[in-house]
């Protein structure tokens, strides 16, 4: 189509279009919105036509979100799927160490903690960013810039398709720091993996590289970001060359151990992130989604989404329940423990814990205190 007719369809619309967005356009502390002209698939830009981006900006608590940025995200996802020319949407985080680390543990340690009636009234708004990704009318694309770990997991598989930067790592922490991943891990993960894969990423808490959560079907794509010596070369500190070990395991995307970890780790030093690969490749794949019929792409997101849909619409009010009672237990303790204690010492005394229950100790608040790190180091 020429770029005349296409001017002449669009002067073929009616004069005024009614808003269907609920509140005007509102700027939220945290959350950038914007949008970005769309591409084809070589490199032309399109005339009147974007690409939503929407950016977690809180880098220096890794891309965490807080209250309000959660609300932020639930309108930025409406204005998008709402957006009459906008193809797209990219969902990512600022920097290049993370793209979400989960909640904002400094509030949750500060104010949720003991606290389950407003924590009930949070996991709404949780609840309802995820609903706003599963039920956006735009194909929704995770641009994996850095770590995508605990209920950063769970929003980045929310959406349709993640491509990732291989410096990044996925995962679950709940278990670890005094919650449960039911904000969609649970709902999300054995649909895409499978229930066993999905019991061990989503309760022992071990972080996955890019490489092996590709190879297991949980992303897209991925791309290199460590650049040496101005060439572009595969994360260091994975096995990337070699697929099985001496038991004939397949080990292709499992971190390196031992004298080759140190090794890969000092490479890691020597080098510089550079996201531009990452960057092309999201642009790559709006440009095949700009090229297909949009209601049709559009239902077939729709049907594809039902068993994510199904899982998570079935659980996700007696999770809301859940995770707001456990605010006064193992999530108090657990969320103090990662906001009080040191960068290496983040964990509460999990042994003592059993042995105190298995005694039958009840939970208060000298139990927590006995939990946390200044415990230990005052020991």
């Amino acid at each position: 189509m020429t770029a005349h007719s296409a001017s002449s369809l669009a002067a073929a619309a009616p004069a005024a279009l009614h808003d269907h967005d609920l509140v005007p356009e509102t700027v939220v502390p945290g959350v950038l919105y914007e949008k970005r002209p769309a591409r084809a698939p070589d490199g032309a830009l399109v005339p009147g036509l974007y690409n939503a981006w929407i950016t977690l900006d809180n880098p220096r608590q890794f891309n965490s979100y807080t209250t309000e940025m959660v609300k932020g995200v639930i309108l930025a996802f409406r204005a998008a799927s709402n957006a009459r020319d906008v193809v797209a949407t990219v969902f990512t985080g600022s920097g290049d160490k993370a793209f979400c680390t989960g909640g904002n543990t400094k509030e949750y340690a500060e104010y949720y903690a003991g606290n389950p009636q407003e924590y009930r009234q949070y996991m709404r708004l949780f609840n309802d960013m995820v609903s706003a990704i599963l039920g956006c009318d735009k194909p929704v694309i995770c641009r994996v810039n850095g770590m995508r770990i605990g209920g950063g997991q769970e929003i980045g598989m929310a959406c349709d398709f993640s491509v990732a930067q291989d410096l990044a790592r996925f995962g679950q922490a709940g278990p670890k720091h005094g919650s449960a991943p039911i904000g969609g891990a649970t709902d999300f993960l054995p649909v895409m993996i499978g229930a066993e894969r999905a019991m061990v990423s989503g309760s022992l808490c071990e972080p996955w590289s890019a490489h092996k959560a590709a190879r297991l079907g949980m992303i897209t794509d991925i791309v290199p970001a460590l650049k040496i010596d101005g060439a572009f070369v595969a994360n260091p500190t994975v096995i990337t060359d070699r697929y099985l070990d001496e038991y004939g395991r397949v080990i292709h995307g499992e971190f390196k151990t031992g004298a080759e970890a140190a090794a890969g780790r000092d490479l890691l030093k020597q080098g510089t992130v550079d996201l531009s690969l990452l960057d092309a490749k999201v642009e790559e794949l709006c440009g095949k989604i700009l090229l297909t019929f949009p209601d049709c792409f559009t239902k077939t997101l729709e049907e594809l989404r039902k068993p994510k849909l199904a899982a998570w619409n079935a659980n996700k009010e007696n999770s809301r329940a859940w995770l707001a009672l456990n605010m006064m237990t193992e999530a108090r303790a657990g969320f103090r423990a990662f906001n009080e204690g040191s960068k290496d010492d983040r964990e509460i005394d999990f042994i003592a814990l059993r042995q105190a229950l298995a005694a039958g100790t009840p939970w208060n608040e000298a139990l927590t205190e006995r939990l946390l790190p200044a415990a230990r180091a005052g020991r």
